[in-house]
């Protein structure tokens, strides 16, 4: 499934436990109701705006899962819903344990 931009701002800001958008624009520098549309997809941020947020010390860490959808832990790079709350237990098809 592809999320849009909107929605993967929105879920890097609530993974961040960042409730507050207001803050979270003021922290980035940027408008409140522009942060606002383009969390809702009524407006897509320019490459200046993403490379803003992505640079943010707080979202850096969701780099390459924002543009590719891929991570990279070994490299600090993770999905927003790993942030907190960890990988799901996977059990592995060979030995029959769970790993991850």
């Amino acid at each position: 499934m592809s999320m849009s931009i909107g929605e993967k701002l929105k879920i890097m800001r609530e993974s961040e436990r960042q409730k507050s958008l207001p803050e979270v624009a003021k922290m980035l520098g940027i408008n409140r109701d522009a942060l606002w549309r383009y969390e809702e997809g009524k407006t897509i941020p320019n490459t200046l705006v993403i490379t803003k947020i992505l640079s943010h010390p707080l979202f850096e860490k969701y780099t390459l899962w924002f543009i590719t959808g891929k991570i990279a832990p070994d490299s600090g790079q993770i999905a927003p819903v790993l942030a907190h709350y960890g990988q799901d237990s996977v059990e592995s098809a060979l030995s029959r344990r769970n790993v991850g």
